[in-house]
């Protein structure tokens, strides 16, 4: 790494000897300061909307928050090496989509490489967009997992809703309002990219602005001419498009 340049790194891992052996390590490169060590996700999203750093060594697998909700709720950061002890198929999402991953245990010349790979990435300066956090997340997930639980900031506070009490979510431009429990909470992601994460055995795209949970429908009912509403079971009732009219009805077994 160029020396003229200075990068600030947060450190974030839930093993104290894991963030004691990487900081050892970064010894060698003085360019790199790390401003923070983080030992849980809660205090990475604190630290990385905080102190905005150029650089997040992240772990992948932690309690309470895991690396990519991390990530999901702090935002963008210009250069991510996730610290992880995934499988291969998970490590050919990081391989396309970060900077680089540290395969626990890792050593010097690893590290070497992964700040290598960092210094062109930061080189290429705020032009160079880093990929979307969800793409991540998506690639890195095998084809038959799917998400149990969202994540949503709500100021400083940080929500985490079991798929299992999610009644609906709703397009809102940018944004998907995830409704559960009779509250909304708004988070920034697209339907679409949210569709893809659940289950589709339990959740149905029943109009472009709307994913229901098939749990919670109580009666399909129409509504005016050639459009039904489906009802849920709180009485609260959505728009049904035709083709997710034909989607639902095959799913509810009609």
């Amino acid at each position: 790494m160029q020396t003229s340049a200075k990068y600030r790194a947060v450190i974030v891992d839930d093993e104290d000897l894991a963030r004691q052996v990487l900081r050892e390590l970064l010894r060698a490169y003085p360019e790199v300061d790390v401003v923070a060590e983080c030992a849980n996700g809660f205090e990475a999203v604190k630290a990385v909307t905080e102190l905005k750093p150029d650089l997040l060594f992240l772990d992948v697998q932690m309690p309470k928050l895991d690396g990519f909700e991390v990530l999901e709720l702090a935002g963008p950061v210009s250069a991510v090496i996730f610290v992880t002890a995934y499988d291969q198929f998970a490590l050919r999402a990081f391989e396309t989509h970060a900077v680089d991953y540290l395969l626990k245990p890792f050593g010097a010349e690893r590290l070497k490489t992964a700040i290598e790979h960092a210094r062109a990435r930061l080189g290429k300066g705020a032009g160079d967009q880093a990929p979307r956090l969800e793409e991540i997340a998506a690639a890195a997930r095998p084809p038959e997992q799917h998400l149990e639980r969202l994540v949503v900031r709500d100021g400083s506070k940080v929500v985490l809703i079991p798929v299992r009490k999610l009644d609906y979510a709703e397009a809102q431009d940018d944004y998907v309002a995830l409704c559960t429990e009779g509250k909304k909470h708004l988070k920034q992601q697209t339907i679409s990219s949210l569709e893809k994460a659940l289950d589709p055995k339990r959740f149905l795209r029943i109009h472009r602005s709307y994913i229901v949970n098939l749990e919670r429908v109580s009666r399909i009912e129409p509504y005016g001419k050639d459009t039904h509403v489906v009802v849920l079971t709180s009485g609260m009732q959505l728009p049904v498009s035709r083709s997710g009219y034909a989607r639902l009805r095959e799913a509810l077994g009609e």
